[in-house]
C-alpha cells in the first residue's frame, strides 16, 4: 500500500519527460486492438484491424492485421489516452516508414471488467 503511494506521488506529471513516456508506455503496453485510424487528407482510414501494443528493445510497437503498422523509441513517443478510455493516441517518428512523423489512433478491444 504504501509503495503504491509512493509510485503515485513520484509519476512524472511533464509530457515531455523520459520517465513520463516510459510510464505511459508500461500503462498501455499489452493492449488489445479492435483497429488502428490515421488521418489522412482530413479522413480518418483505418489502417489496421485486430491487433496489440507492445514494447521491445527500447521501441513501442503498434501490430494490426499481421503487420507492423507504427514503430517508435519509447524516448520520443508521446501518448495520451482517449477521456474515453477506449483507445490511445501516439505521436512520434515512425521507424517503419523512414523516421516519417506519424499520428495514429488506437482503439481498445472492449472487455467488461
Amino acid at each position: 500500500m504504501l509503495i503504491k503511494m509512493i509510485k503515485r506521488l513520484t509519476k512524472s506529471k511533464n509530457p515531455d519527460s523520459k520517465s513520463y513516456r516510459w510510464d505511459m508506455a508500461r500503462a498501455i503496453c499489452g493492449q488489445h486492438i479492435k483497429y488502428v485510424t490515421e488521418r489522412q487528407d482530413d479522413v480518418e482510414v483505418v489502417i489496421g484491424k485486430n491487433g496489440g501494443l507492445n514494447i521491445r528493445n527500447d521501441e513501442f510497437i503498434v501490430y494490426a492485421s499481421a503487420d507492423v503498422i507504427f514503430r517508435c523509441r519509447v524516448d520520443e513517443l508521446q501518448a495520451s489516452e482517449l477521456l474515453s478510455k477506449d483507445g490511445v493516441v501516439l505521436t512520434g517518428p515512425d521507424l517503419e516508414h523512414g523516421g516519417v512523423e506519424r499520428t495514429i489512433i488506437a482503439f481498445y478491444v472492449y472487455y467488461r471488467k
